[in-house]
């Protein structure tokens, strides 16, 4: 089972200013819930209004949201200016918007594939980009950047995922080298399987759905498939000073499903 991360909060971002994009649903609404349970105030970057983001945040954090669409340079800038006049500078930046769709590659069109760069790949370079001059300076900034265990193999019909997801790892590497000088750390996380509303709609579909989660949850050594608060754990660590000597990882949260070496089904001990 995982533990609920309120079960763990002990202030661990007091007073840190978060940024976080794509934080409306999924795991990017782990991580802000995770962040503002933690005593920061977290800005959610995205173009879906989350609701109310205040709603049922009983702790120190504050969470509200300005309207941002990552792969328009324009909308960054505007976000850019929108948070520095708010909160006067930026301690953590999670750079988690994306998007992903099943396709052959030979379906795929130049559209698709450019979509899925500007939002996965495009979106992390913009906003490093504009809010660099927000986080310099301040004490321990960090870059959290959501990459994909898509970026270390791939899925079948996932040509333009898993090639984004790889340069997202890339970049996160590039940034940690140029970026270190200035006080900045960056790093990502490489999720596997996570219990979000996307995949649990596309396990719903299944003829047999408790034969699909069963067999998901038997690819990963643990036992289970992952929760969204897997992640925002991993990435609160990443932004705390108790990461402050770890920079330009790509840490894999997937349950250690990418440790195990497959075997066919006749040779597989049980």
């Amino acid at each position: 089972m995982t533990a609920s991360p309120d079960a763990a909060t002990s202030g661990r971002a007091d007073g840190r200013i978060v940024v976080v994009t794509g934080g409306a649903r999924g795991i990017g609404r782990a991580i802000v819930d995770r962040f503002a349970a933690e005593g920061a105030t977290v800005v959610i970057g995205d173009l879906t209004d989350p609701g109310n983001v205040g709603a049922g945040l009983d702790v120190a954090g504050h969470r509200e949201w300005v309207p941002l669409d990552v792969t328009d340079e324009a909308s960054v800038l505007e976000f850019a200016e929108t948070v520095q006049a708010g909160h006067g500078g930026v301690d953590v930046l999670v750079n988690n918007a994306g998007i992903m769709d099943t396709r052959s590659i030979r379906d795929e069109t130049v559209a698709d594939w450019d979509l899925a760069m500007a939002v996965n790949l495009r979106g992390p370079f913009l906003m490093a980009k504009h809010l660099l001059p927000l986080m310099e300076g301040r004490d321990d900034p960090a870059i959290v950047n959501i990459g994909s265990i898509e970026g270390l193999g791939a899925n079948a019909l996932h040509a333009s995922y898993a090639a984004s997801k790889a340069g997202v790892h890339g970049l996160t590497r590039a940034l940690a080298v140029d970026l270190g000088p200035m006080g900045v750390r960056c790093n990502a996380v490489a999720p596997g399987w996570i219990d979000t509303d996307l995949n649990r709609g596309y396990v719903d579909k299944h003829p047999n759905r408790d034969q699909a989660v069963a067999e998901l949850a038997s690819l990963h050594p643990v036992g289970r498939i992952g929760d969204p608060a897997d992640v925002a754990g991993t990435v609160l660590w990443l932004a705390t000073p108790d990461a402050g000597f770890v920079t330009g990882q790509v840490v894999t949260v997937d349950g250690g499903r990418m440790t195990r070496l497959s075997l066919p089904a006749s040779l597989a001990d049980d």
